[in-house]
């Protein structure tokens, strides 16, 4: 079984943010696979499963995302191995793509949290929301919609990424990274 995570925050006000990428990721590929809703509140997130695939969103807010995958993978049984998280990278151009398994959170907390949470063994898969003007700028950053002139990028990468999180539970980190992954900007 594999447990594939959008990370991103919950309520309506968070919806189109960059932070919010991961959810937007996972919304497309429950639209494409359809899963069926596994009630727990004990999750503490929105938990589907599509035959071996189990999809996650974390309600606790991005910076406790660890304790809702954390749950969801102690009951399941899912080495971080068979863990996909699916997260915004400011490091990255927007539209980028990228994905790798293990290494440091790149100051993204939801990232620490999990990292806390599992280890840092599980897949990634990136996506790049570009880079604020200024360094201290990026909490407000990360934060804010996407503007009109990027929603067709945004749009694309989504579909994208969708793509290739589901790919990864079929093939090689290696097969995924060389057919899906694009430079952005």
């Amino acid at each position: 079984m594999y447990l594939i995570v959008g990370l991103g925050n919950p309520g309506e006000e968070y919806r189109f943010t960059r932070h919010n990428v991961g959810f937007l990721v996972l919304d497309e590929i429950i639209e494409e696979l359809q899963p069926l809703p596994i009630s727990s509140s004990s999750f503490k997130g929105e938990l589907y499963r599509a035959g071996p695939i189990l999809l996650l969103k974390p309600l606790t807010f991005m910076n406790r995302s660890g304790e809702s995958l954390q749950a969801v993978a102690q009951f399941y049984k899912i080495d971080p191995e068979r863990t996909i998280v699916i997260h915004d990278d400011i490091d990255l151009p927007l539209g980028a793509l990228r994905f790798k398994k293990g290494g440091g959170s790149g100051g993204h907390n939801g990232l620490r949290s999990i990292d806390r949470g599992i280890g840092k063994e599980y897949m990634r898969v990136r996506v790049g929301i570009g880079r604020p003007r200024e360094k201290g700028e990026v909490a407000d950053y990360v934060l804010s919609p996407f503007g009109p002139q990027e929603l067709e990028t945004v749009q694309s990468v989504v579909k994208r990424a969708g793509e290739a999180a589901i790919a990864l539970t079929q093939n090689s980190l290696d097969y995924v990274r060389e057919r899906y992954s694009q430079k952005g900007g």
